[in-house]
């Protein structure tokens, strides 16, 4: 799978010192940048990426490295910097390993996981086998169909990254569904995973029995046709299809217990009139306030959520970015966890904020009761109150025009769950977030209409659009190409089955 290595450091890293780490592999390596620098990439002699290096990342949040990686963190703020080798080429696992390596100790901090930063020495690459030819502009995409793009995944918490979120944003764009693979032991961020669209999306986890299940309902796939999908046995029919749930699933929920934990998971939409006084995420503060007692401790565009908690900041940037919709991601403190992710469109009818939210209780604690919130909140109806966002200085010390909650469109539920993190792979999920609708959603309701807007980013500014490079001209895989996908993926899979043997030996 993709080797995905994280530095933590207290100091940001300078250029002497990220020169030092490329410098992992030699004089002789090459070095490209995309996304307009945001994205340093070490290339073999034909210039194809080993490791591609984000830029560093102030993170000035409490809690994130321990709840995305279950790795101790500097006391905020400190740099966040992801390097990302590969897939399917030893050394350049180990050039991204060496590469945090010396990043750590020339600047001061840490490196996740642990084992990678094993040497700081110069990778011999001689004899090293040629890289794979990128399946797409994005550093996050491994398999590239023209079906689905496919993100493989090797990391306790797949989180919604920069890397990813571009990936989510440019498969979108391409009409293309994303599929996630990870190893059995592996969970999805509510970030991600309550932004995963239909079919074909999906989480796949890998299963030394199985082949292949997805990683919500347990039901068996199978790589074909150039994605994955259920598989169909030979007695299933159109009334019983039959489909194989993996025996690791089954297992998995006869083996779970109540252990007391429990996730309050709440989804809502907010919508306020366009006004130049506006003030984005008062229902978000106003419901997270409600439920825990204090205000959320941070939010970002990407995960690790890296700013802390300011309703103008959301604000700007999604005034920024209008008419084209902005997502984010709110969490809260080590002690009383809880996420959040918010999309913000532009509509007709005003600007909408679509929130599903999740806290997490321990065994004695009690959740709060999240229907008489939702309640209290009030859907947009005369005889009920609504929500009032209230804008803080410098802007005039009055609150706004009151935001509606529609009652329709809430869910609340209290779940078996982990106090923190997200939900196993064998829990039910939150209620599903309101989608973004269509052109239009009824006559009864035309305010829905959402406004046209230039093709922006949706998240952390974007690199370039998701286009495998040997696509033809009209953005069609060749037969060379579907091959090529096939291949790298049996090969991808075949070199975890043999780590995870030999780990278990």
């Amino acid at each position: 799978m993709t080797k995905d290595v994280v530095t933590l450091t207290k100091k940001m890293p300078d250029p002497l010192s990220v020169l030092a780490g490329l410098l992992a592999g030699g004089p002789d390596r090459l070095v490209g940048a995309e996304g307009e620098g945001a994205v340093v990439q070490l290339c073999d002699e034909r210039g194809r990426p080993l490791v591609s290096v984000e830029a560093p990342l102030l993170v000035q949040v409490g809690g994130e490295a321990e709840r995305l990686l279950g790795a101790s963190a500097p006391e905020v703020p400190y740099w966040w910097t992801e390097a990302r080798a590969t897939t399917g080429v030893k050394e350049a696992e180990q050039l991204a390993g060496t590469f945090a390596a010396r990043l750590a100790t020339l600047v001061g901090g840490t490196v996740w996981p642990p084992e990678a930063a094993w040497s700081l020495a110069v990778v011999d690459t001689d004899g090293m086998s040629v890289a794979p030819v990128p399946a797409a502009a994005q550093p996050a995409v491994d398999v590239l169909t023209d079906k689905v793009a496919v993100i493989i995944q090797d990391r306790p918490v797949v989180a919604m990254t920069a890397w990813l979120a571009d990936a989510f944003r440019a498969a979108a764009d391409a009409g293309l569904g994303l599929q996630i693979v990870t190893p059995a032991g592996s969970r999805l961020s509510p970030a991600v995973r309550n932004s995963l669209p239909g079919w074909p999306s999906r989480w796949v986890v890998q299963d030394e029995r199985d082949g292949y299940y997805d990683g919500l309902s347990g039901a068996v796939l199978e790589w074909n046709n150039g994605l994955f999908v259920t598989v169909v046995p030979p007695d299933a029919s159109s009334e019983d299809p039959r489909t194989p749930v993996a025996a690791t699933f089954k297992e998995g929920l006869a083996a779970q217990g109540d252990n007391g934990e429990r996730q309050l998971a709440i989804s809502f939409r907010t919508v306020h009139p366009a006004d130049d006084r506006l003030v984005l995420g008062g229902a978000v503060e106003a419901v997270w306030r409600e439920i825990t007692g204090e205000p959320p401790a941070g939010w970002g565009t990407e995960e690790p959520a890296n700013l802390p908690w300011s309703p103008r900041q959301l604000t700007d940037v999604a005034y920024e970015r209008s008419p084209a919709p902005t997502w984010g991601v709110v969490v809260g403190t080590p002690e009383r966890p809880g996420i959040a992710t918010v999309r913000i469109s532009r509509t007709e009818g005003g600007v909408e904020e679509d929130v599903t939210m999740a806290f997490g209780y321990g065994p004695g604690e009690q959740p709060a009761d999240g229907r008489r919130t939702g309640r209290r909140r009030g859907p947009r109806h005369p005889a009920r109150p609504a929500v009032h966002a209230r804008p803080g200085p410098p802007r005039p010390p009055r609150p706004v025009r009151p935001a509606a909650l529609r009652g329709p469109r809430r869910a609340v539920r209290l779940r078996p769950g982990r106090r923190r993190g997200p939900p196993d792979a064998r829990r039910p999920g939150p209620p599903h977030p309101p989608r973004r609708a269509p052109a239009r959603t009824g006559p009864e309701d035309p305010s829905r209409a959402v406004l046209p807007a230039a093709r922006r980013p949706v998240g952390p500014l974007g690199l370039a659009g998701l286009r495998a490079p040997d696509a033809s001209p009209e953005g069609q895989l060749t037969p060379e190409a579907r091959d090529g996908a096939d291949t790298r993926l049996r090969r991808v899979g075949a070199n975890n089955r043999g780590r995870v043997a030999r780990t278990r030996r």
